[in-house]
This record gives structure tokens, C-alpha cells and sequence, in this order.
């Protein structure tokens, strides 16, 4: 059984599919993975065994491409760049999938919408099965959520009617995606597509979130497995000179924004804010590229960190809302400051907040005075107590439960 794992992303959604490889080999599977062929992927994907097949390009690269583009695009040309940029992931990455699809009985996609369309073209032409992963319940249509709102196609004002809105956002995905995908289809030789977004989610979806941190109410617009989410195990050690900073001090706090790229004074006015509180501070670097404000030997800098290993010696994790570094956290107990930047991390500073196990950043830009408000509440005994509990009832073996489900299904097929 030869399975292609396919994602195009950050960080966050490239580890829960090279996790999956790693439990699809364990079972016997011969996998593949594509994923962006950035220096750290390649390096994750070494570790965890499994092969790599590059996706059409380094995610580093085309997230600085596209921001540039977007500086100079007007507002009223987002929609335009979206769908332009659109085409051209499904038109790359589809090329690049086909050659790594040879052999294969099947795709899983995840990812931006386009490279899953390609995945998806791919299991078609081919005639394999295929299907869609993803990491977040809001992100699949449902009676108890409304859908994302995309630049340029803002949902109807005044419509409460959570079915009528994702009605709409099929219109939306048309426009936005349909040219590129019928685009593509037309130059195969396929017939055009009037509902893209139900042919890109396929049927049925797994959902790879934690249950407990993002619960999922079954729903009769789409059919959608939970298994858990995919977490990758990390034994990597931490560098000799953290391990020497947290032994030198009470527990700090972690400052990490991931792939995100947040402004410098966002770092600057988190360690203001965490300093005001009498705590130090582990900064991760990340892709914002974070760093000391100064020389004080409170603060110490890290690159790429096992936060299986660094979560559970921290005060508090403050963070972006990624839900990598969301479920990371809760399974280590440490109460959580959340910062949303975009896509699905408001949800996930929500649910923090909701469970009791941290504090969600009002908007984007945070302040000292607004981040210190944040930590009290994280910081409170009580907080570490609930986070604790919650952290007991995380899963961590969504990968296995995925990997079991699609050998159990292709196997039938």
C-alpha cells in the first residue's frame, strides 16, 4: 500500500503530516510526503524517517513573494491577488504531485485550499482514492459555526443563519479558487466544477484536533472523522545552554509567534510585560525572527526547541494560537497566553480561554499594559491548576488512530 502525503504551510501543518507518515510506516505503509522543501522540513522529515518528495517550493520563499505582492495590491485588488496566487499553486503543485503520486494507491491532502485542489486533480487523473485532512473544526461547514471571512467577499450582514452563510461560502470558494481549479481542468480535458469546495473537501474529512480543545458536534453538512491530532514525538534534548538558563532560575516564560510574522515591538512589549511580572523569558526566535532587546541575562534566545521537553518547565506559554503550539502546551500543563494573529487562532485563543488554561490577547497588536493583563491571568495559581487537569484529558495518539483508519479503509477499497 503506497500512501502521498501532501501539505503546503507553515510549520504547523507540516508536522502533523510527517507525524502520520511516521504511524502510516509503522503499520506497513509505503509513504511519501511532500511537503515545502525548506531546510527545517527536510530536517523534520529525517527524523522522523520518512521520505520527502518537495512540493512546488519552499513555503519561506512564497510567503515572502506573496506579501510582497499584497503591499502592492490595492484593497480592492485582495480578491484578484488571491485567486491569481491561487492558480498558480494548483497549477505548480499539481505538476508536482502527478510525478509523486506515481504508484500510489492514495493522496491525503492538507494544507491552503489550492494545493489540496491540486491533490485532489491528481487522485482523480490517477484514479487513487483521496483525502482531506485538517487541523481545525471551523474550518468545516457545520450548523454551529459560521465560515471564515475572506478579503473582498465579507459574509452577508445581518445573516445569523449559520447554514445560509456556509451556503454562501460555497459561492465564495467558487470565486476565489473556481477559475483556477476549472482552469486546470479544462486544459486536462475535464468537465467544470460548480461547487469547488465540496469537491476539494471530498467526503469523509479527518479532523485532526484534540476533542477536548477543539470539540466537534457531528454535522449533516459534511461527514467528518476527530481522530486527535497528529503529534509527532520529540526526544531531541534541549541545548546545554537553556537547560543552564531554566536550572539558574525560577520557571520562565515562553515568547514564541512560530511562523508568523509579528512586528518587533510585539516581542519588545512582551518582555516588557513579562519582566513587570518578576519572571525571565525563553524567546524563540521563530520566523518574525525575535530576538534579546537588550543585554540583560533575564532573557535567552532559541532557534528550533523541543517544546515536548520545554513546556512543562515554564510558567506560562505565550504564543500565536497556532494549534501545534495550542495542544503542545495544554499537554504539558502550562498555562497559555494567546496573541491571534490570522486564519484559525482566534478559535484556539477562544477555546484557551473558554477551558480555563489561559488567557486570549484582544486582537493582533499587543501592548505591555494589555499583555501583562493577559499573564496575570495566566499566572494565577488557579490557571496552573486547570491546566493541569485539562492537560490529562489530551490525547496523544490521533496519528496512530488516522493511520489505523486509512490502512482499515484502503485495505476494503
Amino acid at each position: 500500500m503506497r500512501i502521498l502525503l501532501s501539505t503546503y504551510g507553515s510549520r504547523g501543518d507540516v508536522e502533523p503530516v510527517v507525524a502520520l507518515g511516521e504511524r502510516l510506516q509503522a503499520l506497513g505503509a509505503e509513504v511519501r510526503v511532500s511537503v515545502p522543501g525548506d531546510e527545517e522540513f527536510a530536517a523534520l522529515c529525517a527524523r522522523a524517517g520518512v521520505p520527502l518528495a518537495p512540493a512546488f517550493a519552499p513555503v519561506r520563499e512564497w510567503v515572502k513573494e506573496m506579501t510582497r505582492r499584497r503591499a502592492s495590491a490595492s484593497p480592492e485588488g485582495v480578491a484578484e491577488l488571491i485567486s491569481g496566487q491561487a492558480a498558480e499553486i494548483v497549477a505548480r503543485q499539481y505538476d508536482t504531485l502527478m510525478a509523486a503520486a506515481e504508484g500510489c494507491d492514495a493522496v491525503l491532502a492538507c494544507g491552503l485550499f489550492p494545493s489540496c485542489a491540486a491533490a485532489r486533480l491528481v487522485a482523480e487523473q490517477r484514479g487513487i482514492s483521496y483525502t482531506l485532512g485538517t487541523f481545525c473544526p471551523i474550518w468545516l461547514p457545520s450548523a454551529h459555526n459560521r465560515p471564515h471571512e475572506y478579503p473582498g467577499h465579507p459574509l452577508p450582514a445581518g445573516v445569523t443563519d449559520n447554514r445560509v452563510l456556509w451556503d454562501h461560502d460555497i459561492a465564495t470558494k467558487n470565486a476565489l479558487f473556481g477559475g483556477a481549479i476549472n482552469g486546470l481542468r479544462a486544459s486536462l480535458g475535464l468537465y467544470p466544477l460548480d461547487n469547488v469546495r465540496d469537491y476539494v473537501f471530498g467526503d469523509p474529512v479527518l479532523l485532526a484536533c484534540d476533542p477536548t480543545l477543539g470539540p466537534w458536534s457531528p454535522s449533516d453538512l459534511i461527514d467528518a472523522m476527530q481522530t486527535g491530532a497528529w503529534i509527532l514525538a520529540d526526544e531531541r534534548p534541549l541545548p546545554d545552554g537553556l537547560e543552564a538558563f531554566l536550572e539558574a532560575g525560577s520557571p520562565p516564560v515562553y515568547l514564541g509567534f512560530g511562523s508568523i510574522a509579528v512586528a518587533s515591538e510585539a516581542g519588545r512589549a512582551a518582555i516588557e510585560a513579562i519582566r513587570a511580572k518578576g519572571r525571565r523569558t525563553v524567546i524563540a526566535h521563530g520566523w518574525a525572527g525575535l530576538g534579546l532587546i537588550d543585554d540583560r541575562e533575564d532573557c535567552f534566545a532559541v532557534g528550533d526547541v523541543n517544546q515536548q521537553a520545554l513546556f512543562g518547565r515554564v510558567a506560562a506559554v505565550m504564543h500565536h494560537g497556532g494549534a501545534g503550539t495550542t495542544i503542545a502546551a495544554a499537554r504539558a500543563g502550562a498555562p497559555q497566553v494567546v496573541v491571534p494573529q490570522i486564519g484559525d487562532q482566534p478559535y484556539w485563543g477562544r477555546r484557551v480561554a473558554e477551558l480555563g488554561i489561559g488567557a486570549a490577547h484582544d486582537g493582533p497588536m499587543p501592548t505591555t499594559q494589555s499583555l501583562s493583563a493577559a499573564l496575570a491571568t495566566a499566572l494565577a495559581p488557579a490557571t496552573r491548576v486547570r491546566a493541569g487537569a485539562v492537560a490529562q484529558l489530551i490525547r496523544a495518539d490521533g496519528a496512530d488512530v488516522a493511520a489505523k483508519w486509512l490502512v482499515h479503509v484502503l485495505s476494503r477499497r
